[in-house]
């Protein structure tokens, strides 16, 4: 059965933080960066430090059958159980999927 790979994007927001979760936060916030963002299949959380939205970035293989709106609710229940195991929770997702195979490279002419 044929596999595909798609990179995806969830955006986000934190649901209303009470200060032990906001304290919590920023603790690691250095570690969620966005220049320690990268697309792995367990993904990466990253926000800043106003803490209103983050970002979840995932790769998720799926079969080649498979809807594109099952593969997008799956990389979604990552982001928020990411989230949760920094003590907080989502609202309002919305996300952004690419099939890799359809990336199409543009090379400079030599």
């Amino acid at each position: 059965m044929p596999r595909k790979n798609y990179q995806i994007i969830v955006y986000g927001k934190f649901a209303p933080l009470d200060d032990e979760q906001r304290a919590k936060l920023l603790a690691v916030a250095d570690k969620h960066d966005l220049f320690q963002s990268k697309f792995t299949e367990e993904g990466t959380v990253t926000y800043e430090r106003t803490l209103l939205t983050f970002t979840f970035r995932c790769v998720v293989k799926a079969d080649a059958e498979d809807k594109i709106d099952e593969v997008i609710a799956g990389a979604e229940e990552l982001a928020t159980a990411a989230v949760r195991d920094l003590g907080a929770d989502v609202r309002d997702l919305r996300s952004v999927c690419t099939d890799l195979e359809n990336i199409k490279i543009k090379r400079r002419g030599r």
